[in-house]
């Protein structure tokens, strides 16, 4: 993906975090993804804002095309950030890195479909154990935001 203004060298994205209630054990757990595409390790829904898209939209589609799941409720938050890519990315010339916007999606995951070509599994994990497993500090962080809202009824 080009970026639209050539002084733009880092793409805009969204972190969705995707949780869902487990009325079997009556407690919050978290989705999160294996990725093996441009690099190993795991991370919650996220993406690359499209030409003409908002960031609601682009959070809705992420939930949808990484948990064939429609976002039950969506929520943006007032946290953003940026990080440089570690490697030069392909089908990303020119792009040094993203910026992001934080969002919260609940899912009601009976079934959950990953896109194979940038995931090879997923997991749903309670709190602890998901901040112990995503790969990135920044992820971590946007976790321990949406984990303190929803715990105190977003």
């Amino acid at each position: 993906m080009k970026p639209e203004n050539p002084k733009q060298t880092f793409r805009p994205a969204v972190f969705v975090v995707a949780y869902r209630l487990n009325p079997l054990i009556n407690q919050i757990e978290y989705f999160i993804l294996h990725r093996h595409k441009h690099w190993k390790g795991w991370e919650f829904p996220k993406g690359g804002i499209d030409a003409g898209e908002t960031a609601s939209q682009t959070a809705k589609r992420e939930i949808y095309e990484e948990t064939g799941n429609k976002a039950l409720k969506l929520k943006k938050y007032n946290s953003k950030g940026i990080y440089r890519y570690d490697k030069r990315i392909s089908d990303r010339p020119g792009m040094k890195g993203q910026t992001f916007t934080l969002f919260s999606a609940e899912i009601r995951a009976n079934k959950v479909k990953i896109d194979r070509k940038e995931h090879s599994g997923f997991k749903w994990l309670s709190f602890d154990k998901a901040v112990k497993k995503l790969t990135w500090s920044n992820q971590k962080k946007c976790l321990r935001i949406v984990h303190k809202k929803i715990k105190n009824g977003i």
